[in-house]
This record gives C-alpha cells, structure tokens and sequence, in this order.
C-alpha cells in the first residue's frame, strides 16, 4: 500500500501579531525574517499516515510538498517522523497558487509517483484557509474524498473514515483509492522524533520535481482566483482612566459610562 500525505511550509502561527505584515504586492504574508513550520493540520496528517503505515505490512508513506527549497526542512521532519521517502515540486514560474492550482499540481504529481491508495492532507492551511487542496486532488484523480477526518481504519478493501460533525462524529466508509483531510485530534498528535532519526533525516535525499517532470496543464497551474486585498485592521484604541480609590465610586461612574455607550 503507499500513503501519499501532502505537507505545507507555512508562517509559525505563534508569532507575535506586531511582527505579522501583508506584502502589498502579493497580498500574501511577508516571510521576512519569520520562522516557517509545518502547518498543524498537516503534521496531524503525517502522524496519521506513519500510523498507518505501521499497522500494514508492507505500506509506504511519500510525503509531498509544493514549495520553493526552503520547503524542504518540513520534508526533513516528515523524513525524521520516518516516512520513506520525500518529494519536493516546484517551478520558477509557480507565483501566488490558489488551492485549485495546487490541488491540480499535486494530483498529476501523485500520478506521477504511480497513484496511492491513500491520499491525506490537512483539512486547510493556517495561512490561507482554503481548505479546497484536498477536494480538488480528488476530483483530479477521480477518486472519493472524505473531509474533517480525525482518524483512519484500514479493512480489506475499504478504509473507515472517523469525522467531524455538529454535534458528535460520523463514520463513513469509502473504497480504495480515496483522498482524506485531516484534522487534529487525540488520536494523531504528532509524535516527538528520535534523535537518531532526525540526524538520518539529514542525509537522506529529496526528489525535485518540475513542470515538464509531470503532466501538467499550464493554464491550470496559474491562480483561478485573484485575491485583491488582504489586510490587518488598525484599530484606534481610547483608554480613559478612571480617577480615585474608592471602589464603589468607581464602579457607579463605571456602570455610568457604560450605559451611555449603550453597552449596557
């Protein structure tokens, strides 16, 4: 069986906000001088997978990533978390991809490698929050996709999908080959990697892959949608401090302003 699970190199969400800034030009998040990590949802993928992998002799786990080099430091964690083997794809030409672009250039990238019987990926990315990657794979290779997934059971012929749902879980169950977004719960926290295998991480080699490697359809490959603006609000913030000590002056002067705000 071979998993295919599908990462992406984002901006660390932990940042503080005062360091977080739109390029004008792109309307995307400025990198800068940023640290950038693998998206959580796509690290709950990857334990999954590896997960998987274990519980089915003979399984293989290739983890995927569209991105520029320094992309390839989350597929060193994937290789550290010991998936078996790691591809990056990228083009020079490849600027500002939508989720339909990059779900295109991934499926025809998983053609490539000879299909999977299994595809997973994050439910969406935590900087743009599509979540239409996973979907639009699907579509692409003509196979099932099952959304919101929190954990996986593999039958003879079928896999049984856990979701999310209002109110509880569902469970569903799909043949092979199928496409499954994934979202964090107990049962795929990611792992803590070995020592050893983060340092066998390191010398283990990445495949690259570009345009002309795949099928690609070129027009495809370019945004679908045009984002126009993207922006972090300034909020003007007036704070007014009460004078006084004596507590319950200050909290009917309080109750006062309140209600002449009308926020009471």
């Amino acid at each position: 069986m071979h998993i295919v699970v599908c990462l992406k190199h984002v901006l660390d969400p932990e940042i503080k906000p005062r360091y977080f800034q739109i390029d004008p030009e792109t309307n995307r998040p400025d990198y800068g001088d940023n640290d950038m990590v693998l998206d959580s949802f796509a690290e709950n993928a990857l334990e999954l997978a590896i997960q998987l992998r274990d519980k089915t002799p003979g399984a293989t786990v290739t983890a995927i990533c569209l991105g520029d080099e320094s992309s390839e430091e989350v597929l060193r964690r994937a290789l550290a978390f010991t998936a078996n083997a790691a591809v990056r794809v990228w083009d020079s030409e490849w600027e500002n991809l939508d989720g339909q672009a990059v779900g295109h250039i991934l499926a025809q990238t998983i053609k490539t490698l000879g299909g999977a019987e299994l595809v997973l990926t994050g439910y969406q990315a935590s900087d743009i929050e599509e979540a239409l990657v996973g979907p639009v794979m699907a579509e692409e290779l003509g196979i099932p996709c099952v959304t919101l997934v929190s954990d996986l059971e593999l039958a003879d012929d079928s896999v049984k999908s856990t979701c999310e749902a209002e109110g509880g879980y569902t469970v569903v169950s799909v043949p092979f080959p199928a496409v499954f977004t994934i979202i964090s719960s107990e049962t795929n926290v990611p792992r803590l990697p070995k020592v050893k295998d983060i340092r066998l991480a390191r010398s283990k080699s990445i495949s690259l892959f570009e345009a002309e490697d795949t099928d690609l359809d070129k027009e495809r490959c370019q945004p679908g949608v045009r984002l126009e603006r993207a922006y972090v609000l300034n909020r003007d913030v007036n704070c007014e401090i009460l004078p006084g000590s004596d507590g319950a002056v200050l909290a009917d002067e309080l109750i006062d302003k309140l209600l002449a705000l009308k926020i009471f």
